[in-house]
């Protein structure tokens, strides 16, 4: 749709975020290249993703597109806005080790980022020197 980003990524990417009329008479089409990984979240409303014979996603929702197509139609056929988010990249061929929110290439690497939560070191939240805008903000103060 001609809109760019002057954000700058190391793999191709894209976010895009749409906002769908109510009862619109045709589809958003939205292109992704076949190789890439894809998901759709939901923000409001709801909508079918794919043949009109789907059923609608609603709110709170992630919907994963498989590879190899050629990208993804969006109908809204309802009395209410849809919103949602298309994220999409290029695969980038790494191994992945995943610990509740913690995400890495190897076990290892897990367990050094663990620690370094549980000890408030590496630019945790709540580490014994930093503080986060978002902190500051609250007014929230560590006692240790």
């Amino acid at each position: 749709m001609g809109a760019r980003s002057p954000v700058r990524t190391r793999t191709p990417t894209m976010y895009l975020d749409f906002t769908v009329r109510p009862h619109a008479t045709a589809p958003v089409r939205q292109p992704v290249p076949a190789s890439w990984n894809a998901f759709v979240y939901v923000l409001e409303g709801e909508g079918v993703f794919g043949p009109t014979a789907d059923q609608p996603a609603g709110a709170h929702h992630l919907l994963l597109l498989g590879q190899g197509g050629d990208g993804v139609e969006v109908w809204n056929r309802s009395d209410k806005p849809l919103r949602f988010v298309l994220v999409a990249g290029e695969p980038i061929g790494e191994p992945v080790a995943q610990l509740g929110p913690f995400v890495m290439n190897t076990e290892e690497e897990i367990d050094a980022t663990v620690n370094d939560f549980e000890y408030f070191i590496n630019g945790f939240e709540k580490a014994k020197h930093w503080k986060s805008q978002a902190m500051i903000a609250l007014e929230l103060e560590y006692v240790g």
